[in-house]
């Protein structure tokens, strides 16, 4: 037995005399610090006064305190900012999938003085978009979602003209119908809340009238009435995939896209995914837009890919393509998605990397591209792209072409943050014409400059203003200004 120990002990020894000799792996960019120097590696402990000083103590962690909150004008149930622990739910669903309702209704007003000239029609006006949601939780995974605009109604919005081509127009809206009704949860949480025993398996789903973004909106942005089902967090050491999301989708009514004759005459049916591997991250996609009605001959499919990553520390890269297949229209007509779309968006990392973002983004167009379904009010392919391509969704407020369709362009603009408490952008934009003009909405090349600056003034004010002027060859000029002021609730 004394042997064995002593065995033992000489062959831990040995381990550690190799394991001192062979230094270990470092990046080539860190340094050895030696002991004890240039710097003590631990300060003393913070002496406390006494009699006990509360402010001393917070200072001690950089003076933290808590930061005011806009609350919702409702709230039910559990609260959404409250302090201390959460009260335990009660067994409704099942032990392991505990009910703790809570109901909150919030959102914001925007309120929009505009003047614009969008070549054809100038107008002034004062305008009113109110963004309201009423959200019923259920459990930590499972709520029913209603969210609704009750001053605009398809693009009709709350206004009033006071000057232009048409002044002294007043409009009133008032509009109930949602703009998203859904429920979601997930089947794992339910099963387990059911049965009494963890599954330890996730999968989230949805449906209703269910709003989807995906690929930061440019490939698809709409609200139809569908589900979608996501099997989340996988993963491939094989592959060197560190995280993975798939997502499959349906909807049948109310797909919105330039596509089809109409909203109620396309089904969609897709699957995307999101992969976190070499250094970044991929998106793909693949639906296909099933055309019913006056629009069942305009079915087509439509793929998407995109990757993301940083390069030498200094450049963020996105490079993301769109492409259009397999319409085949009515003798007589044309087609209306059988393009492809290039787009490629870089921001510098600049030696303040949180508050100056200088960025560059070009596209390239051809024939006619189309997201997979975009609605009305989510604008052009090219949203993404530039601030001069971005309309207000309130006020018509002017824009270059953003369909991408037989063009190509880039927009180069620079953004500050200050102290993070404001922000200002500063961009130019170009964009030209080629092929076939029957296939374009630009029939020439265009030039504009946008500015934007937007500062909150308290937890729920925020006042933001924005300028826009372009040259378009063979259209009249556009012009535009604009001051909103939101209110958060």
């Amino acid at each position: 037995m004394i042997r064995r120990i002593f065995f033992v002990a000489a062959l831990g020894a040995a381990a550690c005399a190799h394991a001192a000799e062979t230094p270990p792996a470092m990046d080539s960019r860190a340094t050895p610090v030696p002991p004890g120097g240039p710097a003590p590696a631990f300060a003393p402990d913070p002496v406390n006064s006494f009699p006990y000083d509360y402010q001393r103590q917070l200072d001690i962690y950089g003076a933290k305190h808590l930061n005011p909150t806009a609350h919702p004008l409702l709230e039910l149930g559990r609260e959404l900012y409250g302090p201390g622990q959460f009260q335990p739910g009660f067994d409704l669903l099942g032990a392991k999938n505990l009910v703790s309702p809570q109901l909150l209704f919030y959102g914001d007003l925007r309120t929009v003085t505009a003047w614009n000239d969008n070549g054809a029609v100038q107008k002034g006006l004062v305008a009113a978009k109110l963004n309201l949601d009423l959200d019923l939780k259920l459990t930590s995974t499972e709520r029913i979602h209603y969210f609704f605009t009750p001053l605009d109604r398809n693009g009709d919005v709350t206004r009033s003209e006071f000057s232009g081509t048409h002044p002294l127009i007043r409009r009133s809206v008032f509009d109930l119908t949602p703009d998203a009704l859904f429920f979601e949860g997930d089947l794992g949480r339910l099963a387990a809340g059911f049965t009494g025993r963890d599954n330890g398996r996730d999968l989230p789903f949805t449906a209703g009238l269910i709003p989807l973004l995906f690929q930061n909106g440019v490939w698809l942005q709409d609200a139809f009435d569908g589900f979608a089902f996501t099997i989340p967090a996988r993963n491939s050491p094989d592959l060197q995939i560190t995280n993975m999301d798939v997502t499959f989708f349906a909807g049948f009514d109310q797909v919105t896209t330039p596509a089809l004759r109409g909203d109620h005459q396309g089904d969609v049916f897709g699957v995307t995914t999101f992969i976190e591997a070499n250094h970044g991250y991929w998106e793909l996609g693949y639906g296909y837009i099933n055309g019913t009605g006056a629009s069942r001959d305009l079915s087509y499919h439509n793929v998407a890919a995109a990757f993301t990553r940083r390069y030498f520390d200094r450049v963020s890269n996105s490079v993301r393509i769109i492409g259009n297949f397999g319409q085949n229209p009515a003798p007589g007509k044309s087609r209306t998605a059988d393009g492809v779309l290039l787009l490629v968006e870089n921001s510098l990392v600049s030696s303040s990397p949180s508050v100056l973002v200088p960025y560059l983004n070009g596209w390239i167009g051809f024939h006619r591209p189309q997201s997979l379904a975009r609605a009305a009010g989510a604008g052009g392919v090219l949203l993404n792209t530039g601030i001069v391509f971005e309309t207000d969704g309130i006020t018509g407020f002017p824009k270059l072409d953003d369909t991408g369709h037989n063009t190509y362009g880039a927009a180069l603009g620079l953004e500050y943050l200050f102290d993070l408490h404001q922000q200002i952008v500063i961009e130019v934009a170009a964009l030209n014409t080629f092929g076939n003009p029957v296939e374009r909405t630009a029939p020439a090349a265009e030039y504009g400059v946008g500015v934007r600056w937007q500062r909150p003034f308290t937890n729920a004010w925020i006042l933001r203003a924005d300028a826009i002027a372009a040259v378009r060859e063979q259209q009249a000029d556009l012009l535009g200004f604009r001051v909103e002021l939101r209110r958060k609730f």
